[in-house]
């Protein structure tokens, strides 16, 4: 994909969750700290075109896979909690978040893991947040579809951390709703407090909502 996408990929990861690893997929999440470490000492000498030499308790990779064309590609890493982006800072690219408010990357994602990069003596990380958005005249209709569609995220442990450090009851009360000026001052506010990267999760009811989301979102971009 790399290759096929002009060297434009981002590849980003996670560990999903206990309820889906262990009840669905009927195998152990034990340790996820720890398989995430491994996991990335094999994956970042080969998103590099590099060969990976790892022999740990999970993993135990000698190779390389050479893709024509390709010239590597980045590795951010669905990490929220404090271990987790300690661990991203050491040996990955940045983190992608999800039901993360703006206080809550302001006072824990960015610090946290821009701390971690210099202690490891890293690049600095991409912070790539991802929110609701939805460009609407109606605020009250967009919030309550929105507590509908993303629900299921706020039960969720990991997210629900994240929901409780913003205040916030759902992922509704962190999604980014109203006019298209509206719309892109919150966005724009967020690479104010160090986010490098937006990624819009676009909610909108109507064809005339999803257009204008997507033109606002844009239109930033110039």
């Amino acid at each position: 994909m790399a290759a096929a996408s002009g060297n434009r990929l981002t590849l980003g990861i996670g560990l999903s969750h206990k309820v889906v690893i262990e009840s669905m997929l009927g195998m152990s999440y034990d340790k996820p700290v720890r398989h995430l470490r491994e996991y990335l000492n094999v994956l970042m000498p080969l998103s590099r075109n590099e060969t990976a030499h790892f022999d740990g308790d999970t993993y135990k990779v000698h190779a390389n896979i050479m893709a024509k064309g390709s010239k590597g590609f980045g590795v951010v890493v669905a990490a929220l909690g404090e271990q987790m982006l300690r661990v991203t800072a050491a040996l990955a690219d940045g983190t992608l978040t999800w039901c993360t408010g703006p206080a809550t990357l302001a006072g824990h994602t960015i610090p946290t893991i821009t701390k971690a990069a210099d202690e490891f003596d890293r690049p600095a990380p991409r912070i790539i947040a991802a929110l609701p958005v939805c460009v609407t005249d109606d605020k009250v209709a967009a919030a309550e579809r929105a507590a509908k569609v993303f629900a299921v995220y706020g039960t969720l442990p990991s997210y629900r951390a994240m929901l409780d450090r913003e205040g916030a009851a759902g992922p509704a009360d962190i999604a980014i709703m109203g006019s298209v000026g509206e719309v892109q001052d919150r966005v724009a506010a967020l690479a104010d407090i160090g986010v490098t990267d937006f990624a819009a999760v676009e909610f909108g009811a109507t064809p005339e909502e999803i257009a204008n989301t997507r033109d606002a979102i844009k239109g930033l971009l110039k």
